[in-house]
C-alpha cells in the first residue's frame, strides 16, 4: 500500500523528480569524464612532460569530489523536501514509521544508484563526443587515452552509492524523528535572512585573507611547488564560501532599504532571493568555483594551442625543404600558395656541402635570429651567400636537407668553382606557406609522399617543429580544453538545478502577482533580473578568480598566459549568456503557466 502510495506521490511530481534525476545524471557524468583522466597513469604520463601532473589531477580529484558532496547534500535536501507532505500524510493516515523509514531509505539508493548508472554511461557517451571534436578540430595526437576507464567507473559508482547510503540514513532519522504535523507545513517556513554584523565583519575578513593567501600561493608557485597549490585548493575554497555567505546575505537586506526596490517589481524579486537565501550562497559558492575551474581551464588549453605557431616559427623560416623534388611534389607545394619559394642547387660530401653562391645572392635565404628564447620574440634575417657564410644561423639551411645534414658545413661558391666539383648535383626545394597549422593535413601528404614519414626527425623545417611541438603539448590542450567543457556542463547543471528546482513553489507567487494585474512583460522583467544575479555573482567571482590563478601557469608556458585572453573569455560569455537564457526559458514555462 505504501508503496503504491510514493508511486502516486511520484507520478504526481514527475516534473520535479526529472530535474533532480537530470542534475544528479550531469553531475556523475561530469565527475567520470573527470576521473577518466585523473586515474588513468598511463595517459597522464604519456601526454605531458610536467611530472607532477598526476598530483595536480588528485588535487583536483579532491575539489571536485568536495563540490559532488555539497551538490548531492543539496540534491538530497530537495527529496527530502519533496517527499515531507507525503510521509507526513502516510503518518496521518496511521503508517507506522518502521515502514516509512524503509521506504524512505529505498527511494533515496533507488534514485542515487539508478542516476549514477545512466550518469556513468551519458559520460562515456560525452567522453566519445567530447575527445572526437577535439582530437579532430585540433589534430591531436594522444597515447594511452581510453574512453570507458573502468577505475573511473568504479571510482565515480562507490563515491556517489556511498554518499547516497549516508544521505538516506540521515533522511531515514530525519523525517522519523520529526511530527507529522511540522512535515505537512515544512514547505510554508521561510528561511528569513537576518544580519549578524560582527560574524559577518568577520567572515569578509577571514575569506579576504584566505582568498589572498591563496592568490599568492598560485603566484609563487615556482617556490611553493606542489604545496602551493594545496594551499590554494583550501584557502580559495573557503575564502569564496564564507564572502558569498557574508556579503550576500547583506546585500540583499542592505538593498531592500534604497529606494528603487519599491520600483516595480524590485522587490518582489529582491524578497524572492532573500527567501532562500542560505541555500543559494552553498550553491553560489559552488558555481563560481566551477565557473572559474572551467574558464581557466579552457583558458589555459587554448593557450597551449596558441603558443604552438609561435614556438614553430622560431624554429626556421621555412616550412619544408625537399631535395631532388618531384614534378609531383612541385605542384603539391604550388596547390598551398606559398608565399615564398627558392630553388638552390647543391654538392655534397659527408661533411659539406657546396652551394652555389650566385643562387643566394639573386634568392636571399631568410635565417630566424632569436633575441629572446623566453618571450619567442625574434628577428627575420635576409642573407646572401656572404652573409650566410658567416652567420650562427646557417644551420638552418642544413635542417632542410632532410633534417640528417644539420652538423654538416656549408661553403658557398663561385660558378667557376662549383662547376669543378666532381659531385653530383643536386635541387633543394624551399617553401613558406601563410599557416603551418591551417597547411598541415597538405603538409602531411606531402612528407609522407617524399619522405615516406611523418616522423619530424627525418626531416627540418617549421612544419617538423610544429609536429614535435603539437606531439609535446597535445596531451595537455586535450586535458584543458575537455575538462573546460566538462566543468562548464556541470555549472549548468548545479546553476539550472538550483533554480528549477524552486520553479514548483514560485508558481504561486507569480499567480497571485497575475491576479492583481501585473502584466506579462512585468513578470518577464522580474524573472529575468532574479536569475541574472545568480548567474552575475558567480561568474564576476569566478573572473577574478581565473585572472590571478593563470599566475600558476608561467612557469610550464613559453608565452605569457594572458596573452589572446579575450578570446576564450568571450567563447565562455557566449555559452554562459547561451545557459542563462535557456534557464529563463525554462523557468518561465514554469512559473508563468
Amino acid at each position: 500500500m505504501l508503496t503504491k502510495l510514493a508511486m502516486t506521490g511520484f507520478k504526481h511530481r514527475w516534473r520535479d523528480y526529472l530535474v533532480l534525476f537530470s542534475g544528479l545524471i550531469m553531475s556523475s557524468a561530469i565527475f567520470y569524464m573527470f576521473e577518466a583522466l585523473a586515474t588513468n597513469q598511463d595517459f597522464l604520463k604519456q601526454n605531458t612532460s610536467i611530472s607532477m601532473v598526476g598530483l595536480i589531477f588528485q588535487f583536483g580529484s579532491v575539489l571536485l569530489t568536495i563540490i559532488t558532496l555539497v551538490y548531492i547534500g543539496y540534491a538530497n535536501s530537495f527529496l527530502l523536501s519533496m517527499r515531507k507532505r507525503d510521509y507526513g500524510l502516510f503518518m496521518l493516515v496511521g503508517a507506522r514509521k518502521s515502514k516509512i523509514g524503509q521506504l524512505i531509505w529505498l527511494e533515496t539508493l533507488l534514485v542515487g544508484i539508478t542516476a549514477t548508472i545512466v550518469g556513468i554511461l551519458v559520460g562515456t557517451a560525452l567522453t566519445v563526443g567530447v575527445s572526437q571534436i577535439l582530437i579532430n578540430s585540433l589534430g591531436l595526437t594522444l597515447h594511452h587515452f581510453a574512453v570507458w576507464y573502468t577505475p573511473a567507473a568504479i571510482a565515480t559508482l562507490l563515491l556517489y552509492v556511498g554518499l547516497f547510503l549516508i544521505a538516506g540514513l540521515f533522511n531515514l532519522l530525519s523525517l522519523t524523528k520529526t511530527p507529522a504535523l511540522k512535515l505537512l507545513h515544512s514547505n510554508d517556513q521561510p528561511n528569513r535572512p537576518q544580519l549578524k554584523p560582527a560574524r559577518q565583519l568577520i567572515e569578509i575578513v577571514v575569506g579576504v585573507i584566505s582568498i589572498a593567501i591563496g592568490y599568492w600561493s598560485m603566484a609563487n608557485l615556482k617556490i611553493l611547488q606542489l604545496m602551493g597549490i594545496g594551499i590554494a585548493l583550501v584557502t580559495i575554497v573557503l575564502g569564496t564560501y564564507l564572502l558569498f555567505n557574508a556579503i550576500f546575505v547583506w546585500l540583499m537586506v542592505a538593498l531592500k532599504r534604497f529606494s528603487f526596490a519599491r520600483r516595480g517589481l524590485n522587490g518582489f524579486t529582491l524578497s524572492q532571493l532573500s527567501f532562500r537565501i542560505r541555500n543559494y550562497t552553498k550553491m553560489l559558492s559552488i558555481v563560481a568555483m566551477l565557473f572559474a575551474l572551467a574558464l581557466g581551464a579552457i583558458t589555459v588549453g587554448m593557450g597551449f594551442h596558441s603558443q604552438i605557431p609561435s614556438m614553430a616559427n622560431i624554429n626556421n623560416a621555412y616550412d619544408m625543404g625537399l631535395v631532388n623534388a618531384s614534378t609531383a611534389e612541385k605542384a603539391q607545394i604550388a596547390a598551398m600558395k606559398p608565399k615564398t619559394t627558392a630553388t638552390y642547387h647543391f654538392k655534397a660530401t659527408k661533411k659539406v656541402v657546396y652551394f652555389q653562391a650566385a643562387e643566394f645572392n639573386r634568392q636571399p635565404f631568410t635565417t630566424i635570429h632569436t633575441r629572446n628564447k623566453n618571450q619567442l620574440t625574434f628577428n627575420t634575417v635576409h642573407n646572401n651567400a656572404a652573409k650566410l657564410q658567416k652567420s650562427e644561423d646557417n644551420y638552418q639551411l642544413m635542417q632542410l636537407q632532410s633534417g640528417v645534414m644539420a652538423t654538416a658545413t656549408p661553403v658557398f661558391l663561385s660558378k667557376t668553382a662549383y662547376a669543378k666539383l666532381a659531385q653530383p648535383e643536386q635541387r633543394l626545394t624551399v617553401f613558406t606557406t601563410n599557416n603551418v597549422i591551417e597547411h598541415r593535413v597538405a603538409l602531411n601528404k606531402l612528407a609522407k609522399h617524399h619522405f615516406h614519414t611523418t616522423s619530424p626527425e627525418q626531416f627540418g623545417g617549421r612544419y617538423a617543429m610544429y609536429l614535435m611541438v603539437n606531439g609535446m603539448y597535445s596531451g595537455l590542450k586535450f586535458m584543458g580544453m575537455f575538462l573546460g567543457i566538462a566543468f562548464l556542463a556541470m555549472l549548468a547543471s548545479c546553476l539550472m538545478f538550483k533554480i528549477l528546482s524552486g520553479a514548483d513553489a514560485d508558481q504561486h507567487r507569480y499567480k497571485m502577482l497575475d491576479k492583481v494585474g501585473t502584466t506579462r512583460r512585468q513578470l518577464n522583467g522580474a524573472i529575468n533580473k532574479e536569475i541574472a544575479v545568480l548567474f552575475i555573482l558567480p561568474g564576476i567571482v569566478g573572473i577574478v578568480h581565473v585572472l590571478f590563478g593563470l599566475q600558476m601557469f608561467k612557469i610550464i608556458m613559453v608565452t605569457s598566459p594572458y596573452t589572446g585572453i579575450w578570446l576564450p573569455f568571450l567563447i565562455f560569455a557566449g555559452l554562459y549568456l547561451l545557459y542563462y537564457l535557456i534557464t529563463i526559458t525554462i523557468y518561465r514555462r514554469i512559473v508563468l503557466q
